[in-house]
């Protein structure tokens, strides 16, 4: 079957084709509302559909971003993910989305991929290992934010969460609860993943600030399966952690299921808090006291400032501005002493 045109829109509605053109790009504030009608029925009789690319052509923008997350397991992610939907939805932009696996190579092929559809900018939780493709990109003035991390070489405007902030609220509450041998456990800092590095080194000021013991045994970072081994050797110390804090949702997730094939009592045996409040915080038994971040706000930060950036391309950054957030912290049972 041969493709409807927008001419072929025009003819059947009776009007002319700049009239469908203005109809189809939404500008008829002063459309006569039966002009309206007669277009929508036309499109509807004909069958007919914008030509995408053509467009995207003609106005030089794909109305698309690309959101490259390291790690789609993670419920921060998926709610990143909505946020960014929510605000460009709201601004006919659309959003593909990518999962790097905290793999480099994974990434720069995502980039590769996103840019060669023309999309119009990318929100990347970056690996940092792909320095050099980042560094063309500036370059090139390409429209980049970096959310959750940041590369502190590159000035690339990047969201993030107050994480040294995040570690500290959990030890005060930790304090508050009498606890004194308080461990740390997160996911791994092996490319040295900007908000794990960033909550370790709060924990260790925040254990410093109040005077408890700075055991290197009560630090752990690891990759996900080897975490419950990990709190195995840290539960059989001498004097085993009182109370941990969990890096992240991952890590708090392998702590929960070490405590329950053990039968380990929270908080009794061990108490605990997690930053990230997971959407089962306040249903587990018993609730678990979480650090929440204000993930909507980062999310509909990050696509606000892609799409400044996107709107204003001939601007350039001479310095990396970063965005920190501050956490909340929500008290439940876990962390209280019983």
């Amino acid at each position: 079957m041969r493709t409807v045109t927008i001419t072929d829109v025009a003819e059947h509605a009776g009007v002319s084709k700049s009239t469908v053109s203005q109809f189809l790009n939404k500008r008829y504030d002063y459309m006569a509302k039966k002009t309206k009608e007669k277009i929508e029925l036309a499109i509807e009789e004909l069958g007919y559909r914008p030509n995408i690319v053509a467009r995207s052509l003609k106005q030089k923008s794909t109305t698309t971003i690309g959101v490259i997350v390291a790690n789609i397991l993670h419920e921060f992610s998926t709610q990143i993910i909505r946020a960014i939907e929510d605000f460009c939805h709201e601004l006919d932009f659309h959003i593909i989305v990518c999962n790097a696996d905290d793999d480099p190579e994974k990434e720069k092929k995502y980039i590769d991929m996103l840019r060669a559809k023309q999309i119009d900018g990318i929100i990347i939780f970056p690996t940092g290992d792909n320095v050099e493709l980042y560094k063309r990109m500036i370059m090139e003035n390409y429209p980049i934010v970096f959310l959750d991390r940041h590369v502190p070489e590159l000035a690339i405007s990047s969201i993030l969460l107050d994480n040294e902030k995040a570690s500290s609220l959990a030890i005060e509450e930790f304090v508050r609860n009498g606890y004194e041998r308080i461990g740390i456990v997160t996911t791994s800092t092996f490319r040295n993943i900007t908000p794990r590095i960033e909550r370790i080194s709060g924990y260790k000021k925040a254990i410093e600030a109040h005077g408890l013991p700075m055991e290197d045994e009560y630090i752990k970072s690891a990759e996900i399966h080897e975490i419950q081994s990990d709190l195995q050797v840290m539960v059989s110390l001498p004097n085993p952690p009182q109370a941990i804090l969990a890096g992240n949702d991952l890590a708090l997730i392998e702590i929960l299921k070490y405590t329950k094939e053990n039968q380990m009592k929270i908080p009794e045996d061990l108490a605990l808090i997690g930053i990230d409040d997971v959407s089962f915080a306040g249903i587990y038994h018993p609730s678990i006291t979480t650090i929440a971040q204000p993930t909507f706000d980062m999310g509909k930060r990050a696509a606000k400032v892609l799409l400044d950036k996107i709107t204003n391309k001939d601007s350039r950054e001479e310095v990396a501005n970063i965005d920190r957030f501050k956490p909340r912290l929500i008290v439940r049972v876990s962390s209280s002493k019983t």
